[in-house]
């Protein structure tokens, strides 16, 4: 047998061949070892993605309460419809239709019933063609009439495995826009947006669950033994330290005067309670209607109109989106101006604490005062004259601030704006709190402080303002303010509770009783807060008008703060009106009347009790008692008993009717109620004269010479100061009415003395 000889080449080459496919092997052994070992759970997860099906379960977000229980924010179901394209698309293989038939189908019906959700032919039909997804979305929040139809349509054709209603849940807000820019809104994801939405998110949200199914290689579901469940976690609810009640009051009076100012950039007001911080109402009005957030309010959508922009142009897109953000902003944190007046407060209780100043030092006021070679004026151009503090305060002059200020010296009037809170956030509970700014340390100059110690040339927050009175209030303590009392579960189980935080004591109390009744005289006397007057309670004021000098000159901000009672404050309230353009610009007529009002609501409400002077009980109110069908002696007695003056006509024995009518409110003094006894007995009718104008003893004597009675509103202590005029009157100059009948007059004081 004859062997071949191999050749030292191929010898080598089979060498080579066999290291290579040795080390490939090794190579292959090595990489299956780092997946099975070290990458394991790496491929393990991708392959349990392909073979499963991953949803989550939505945590039930939860419910935002005010102070007593009042629900602001729940959640309501609607529903999501989304569709299978997979099960769309083997709908035509099963039942031998044309490819594409199913789909056009359901993209017809679902455009037609789904339209007014911006449901269209086109977007369904293309949503369809996506197979690689399990399901997508057609349309979200659908309501329960529309998801019945949707029902109805799957029912009809068959579309059971091609079609779904999946109820959600998504956010409700029951009071509307009450509290909007607080409260804030959630996105489309369920995500706060704004306000305590926002700030909150992470408690209210909740931890959401998953549910996994396992599926075959085609896509079906395998059984159930391969399912996990994970539950949801319900977000924790918020019981606010709003009230639904004082709430509502202080957007009304807002309203009012945004309305009667014409106020050209919104207002805002708050209501702090004084020894807590608590924030009981905080507004910015306009509102918004927080279930339809994305439109704008009658007021910007004038703006956005008055702009003249096409609907469908770039710019009036862009405008609208500018104006939805500053429709969203809450006013009360977000946006600085300067205090102007208001700020005296301070002044004067750095000056008391540093005993720079005392009660009967005297100022003389000319008309300015030059700093530095700069002329200074007052608002009072002729002069104050002389002046003691109060009185200083009370007129808020100027030159003598300026005095008091440059007593106290740069350094410490500057320790103290720090210590007031000026140069910090306050540390609310919400999102988008601004700082104020004030200049620094080095360049703060003499002429500097003789502008700011009248509240000019800085900015703040009316939350900074508001916290720095309430520590004046208070007995000198900054308070840490805040919305959120208690957050607790679904079993009512508190996880946290609020503690009022006081950051430092600034003036004694004996300053803080010294200013509270120096403002308090002003209001009850004849200072620049009397149109913030309340007839039982004793009410600290203070107005404020500044200029808008790095924006525009032409505009002013106007604004008064106060307190109450002076004697035991408990609650203090803001209102700031930005760019008044109708009548006066000034805080003591635009914010001081409106604040009056509010705390004539709420103060009874809130359980103050209101203690009348001699002087106010002589002139109370009272309301008509109704006489019809009382006999005319017993009217006659009880009209006595009420020190009310009745005039009976006719020779009935019985009342048939009267004027006013029963429930009008009247003033007792020259009040007088017609009764009627008799059905013949005729009525007289007179002509409304004109009193809008005229002090309250001329309005007064001209209602009652023709016969009709006099209801009050606005300012009721005309009779301890001057210059009170009615601003309005109701029923109109000129209408003919029946003798008796109530003409309402607001009155208001429209000296302007708060610069």
């Amino acid at each position: 047998m004859r062997f071949e000889t191999i050749s030292t080449g191929a010898l080598r080459r089979a060498t080579l061949v066999s290291m290579m496919v040795t080390l490939l092997l090794a190579l292959l052994l090595i990489r299956v070892l780092v997946i099975q070992t070290t990458d394991f759970e790496r491929y393990q997860k991708k392959v349990i993605d392909q073979l499963t099906t991953e949803s989550v379960i939505n945590a039930k977000r939860g419910n935002i309460y005010d102070a007593k229980g009042v629900l602001l924010a729940t959640n309501i179901t609607a529903y999501r419809i989304f569709i299978s394209p997979r099960s769309i698309q083997k709908f035509d293989t099963i039942y031998g239709l044309p490819p594409g038939t199913t789909a056009k189908n359901i993209a017809q019906g679902l455009s037609e019933i789904l339209g007014r959700y911006g449901v269209t032919y086109d977007s369904v039909l293309k949503q369809t063609t996506y197979t690689y997804y399990l399901d997508r979305t057609i349309a979200r929040d659908v309501d329960e009439e529309t998801t019945q139809k949707v029902r109805e349509f799957i029912d009809t054709n068959n579309y059971h495995d091609q079609i779904y209603a999946e109820a959600v849940s998504t956010r409700y807000y029951p009071q509307g826009s009450l509290a909007s820019h607080l409260i804030g809104f959630t996105g489309s994801d369920g995500k706060g947006l704004y306000g305590l939405e926002y700030q909150y998110n992470e408690q209210l949200a909740g931890t959401p669950g998953k549910y996994i199914t396992a599926r075959d290689s085609h896509g079906n579901e395998m059984p159930y033994e391969y399912e996990s469940y994970i539950p949801a976690k319900d977000g924790y609810n918020l019981t606010t330290t709003i009230d639904a009640y004082v709430q509502s009051v202080l957007e009304e009076q807002l309203e009012i005067t945004l309305t009667e100012s014409g106020a050209n950039n919104r207002a805002c007001g708050i209501v702090m309670d004084v020894r807590t911080g608590a924030i009981i109402a905080m507004a910015t009005c306009p509102g918004f209607d927080l279930n339809d957030p994305w439109n704008l309010n009658e007021y910007f959508q004038k703006k956005l109109n008055a702009a003249g922009y096409a609907p469908d142009s770039d710019e009036y897109a862009a405008l609208m989106k500018d104006l939805l953000l500053e429709n969203w902003k809450n006013k009360a944190i977000t946006e600085l101006y300067m205090p102007g007046s208001t700020f005296k407060i301070m002044t004067v209780a750095m000056a008391l604490q540093e005993r720079e100043t005392k009660l009967e030092d005297r100022f003389f006021c000319s008309g300015s005062r030059v700093v530095l070679g700069r002329t200074i004026h007052c608002h009072k151009v002729i002069g104050h004259g002389s002046l003691d503090l109060a009185g200083a305060l009370q007129q808020s002059c100027n030159v003598a601030l300026m005095t008091i200020g440059a007593r106290i010296g740069t350094e410490r009037f500057y320790n103290y704006v720090k210590q007031f809170g000026y140069l910090e956030k306050t540390g609310i509970d919400l999102p988008g709190e601004a700082l104020g700014l004030f200049y620094s340390p080095a360049s703060f100059t003499e002429l500097d402080l003789a502008v700011s110690s009248f509240g000019q040339n800085f900015k703040i927050t009316p939350l900074q303002q508001i916290c720095a009175v309430a520590a004046v209030a208070n007995g000198g303590h900054l308070v840490t303010p805040y919305v959120v009392e208690k957050i607790t579960d679904n079993d009512g189980n508190v996880v946290f509770q609020h503690d009022t935080q006081i950051k430092r004591q600034i003036v004694n109390t004996e300053v803080c009783a010294v200013i509270s009744e120096i403002l308090e005289a002003g209001v009850s006397g004849d200072g620049g807060g009397k149109n913030a007057y309340v007839a039982g309670y004793r009410v600290a004021a203070k107005t404020g008008t500044s200029e808008k000098t790095d924006e525009n000159k032409d505009m002013r901000v106007s604004s008064c703060v106060a307190y109450a009672p002076a004697d035991d404050p408990q609650y203090a309230i803001l209102i700031m009106v930005d760019e008044p353009t109708i009548g006066s610009s000034y805080g003591s007529v635009v914010a001081a009347p409106y604040i009056g009002n509010v705390f004539r609501e709420i103060l009874p409400y809130l359980g103050v009790e209101a203690v009348y002077t001699e002087k106010e009980l002589a002139n109370m109110a009272v309301k008509v008692p109704n006489f019809v069908y009382w006999s005319t002696s017993l009217a006659q007695k009880y009209a006595e008993s009420l020190d009310i003056d009745i005039e009976i006509r006719g020779d009935g024995d019985y009342i048939v009717r009267q004027t006013p009518a029963a429930g009008s409110v009247i003033e007792q003094s020259g009040g007088r109620i017609i009764l009627y006894a008799g059905n013949d007995v005729p009525e007289k009718t007179v002509k409304v004269p004109d009193v809008t104008g005229r002090t309250a003893a001329a309005a007064n004597g001209m209602i009652i010479n023709a016969g009709l009675n006099i209801r009050i509103e606005g300012t009721r202590n005309y009779l301890s100061g001057t210059g009170a005029v009615v601003v309005s009157q109701y029923p109109a100059a000129g209408e003919i009415v029946p003798e008796g009948t109530v003409v309402t007059v607001t009155f208001r004081y429209l000296d302007e003395t708060d610069n």
